[in-house]
């Protein structure tokens, strides 16, 4: 089989040749190729594969529909709302993601952001630099908040982890509620968690369901002076209400991993000019370690489906 991985893993070319060896050795074909969007390269760097990996860059239903031989998709990614899912079930594609490589980065971020925005740190920062004092930005602290999380799969329930470890109080809320949830966490509706939490944290999947969740409306139901986190995906937030909130004084302040698009952001961007706001270029899931799990976890999908018992299956 031919396997073309068409962007980088972040991982040592070391690493990557360690993983991908096994296959060669059993007589696969393995190209690796530097990130590239544009639709026709793809297309052309892929044409024959059996098997594409990629990580969060598009892949168009033109590119699908256009392998002729594909059969696995295998995202070195847990979202897979980049991909063009009703194309690769046209065409009885089997896809693959890699659910948990990043659920400690991510939630560790979280944590980072919500701590950075209470104790005031790239204020303080600059005033430092610039030789002034504390005065006006002593900060508060994480115990005793509460916390919603939204979205309570693998990343949300590590987040809500830390933040009970901290001393706060964790609501959450999800579309179905099983009974075996951890304790540390209370389920209520999510009109109750957004009037209730300091700390709104944001980790549902992008769906119909979820995409503009917070919006005009929703952030009117929010506590003033609430702290929002954003570590899901970019449209889940209408960024320009986000922005009017923040600007009024109704929110306090927000951190933001991601946006309506992959960065680099558009630098009118209403989130990069709004009043105490983190921003980061969607790196909340990349640490080294994290590289490193994914890599492994994409060999693994592969050789599970060339078994013919495929694991992380999203279609």
């Amino acid at each position: 089989m031919k396997i073309v991985l068409l962007e980088s893993l972040g991982v040592p070319d070391a690493l990557l040749n360690e993983c991908a060896r096994p296959f060669v050795e059993a007589g696969h074909t393995f190209e690796a190729y530097p990130k590239d969007t544009d639709p026709k390269v793809q297309l052309q760097r892929a044409a024959d594969a059996d098997v594409i990996m990629l990580a969060n860059m598009p892949l168009s239903g033109e590119v699908i529909s256009g392998c002729s031989n594909l059969k696995f998709i295998d995202v070195a990614f847990t979202g897979v709302d980049h991909v063009d899912l009703a194309a690769a079930k046209a065409k009885g594609v089997t896809v693959s993601n890699a659910a948990g490589y990043s659920t400690q980065a991510v939630a560790e971020l979280s944590l980072c952001m919500m701590l950075s925005l209470l104790r005031n740190v790239p204020q303080v920062g600059e005033r430092c630099r610039n030789g002034g004092t504390k005065d006006g930005l002593v900060g508060s602290e994480l115990r005793g908040k509460t916390v919603g999380i939204v979205g309570a799969g693998a990343i949300g329930t590590r987040t809500a982890h830390l933040c009970a470890a901290f001393g706060c109080k964790v609501l959450a809320y999800k579309r179905h509620v099983k009974g075996d949830e951890p304790d540390f966490m209370t389920f209520v509706s999510l009109d109750e968690l957004l009037a209730q939490s300091d700390i709104v944290s944001l980790h549902c999947p992008l769906n119909n369901e979820s995409r503009g969740m917070i919006n005009w409306e929703t952030i009117a139901k929010m506590k003033e002076g609430a702290l929002l986190i954003n570590a899901a995906r970019g449209p889940v937030v209408d960024s320009q209400a986000l922005a009017d909130a923040l600007n009024s004084g109704h929110l306090g302040g927000a951190g933001i991993d991601v946006f309506e698009m992959e960065p680099p952001v558009p630098q009118d961007h209403p989130l990069l000019h709004a009043k105490n706001t983190i921003v980061t270029p969607h790196v909340a899931f990349a640490t080294a370690e994290s590289m490193e799990e994914r890599c492994h976890i994409v060999f693994d999908n592969l050789k599970a489906w060339m078994d013919g018992a495929p694991v992380n299956r999203v279609l």
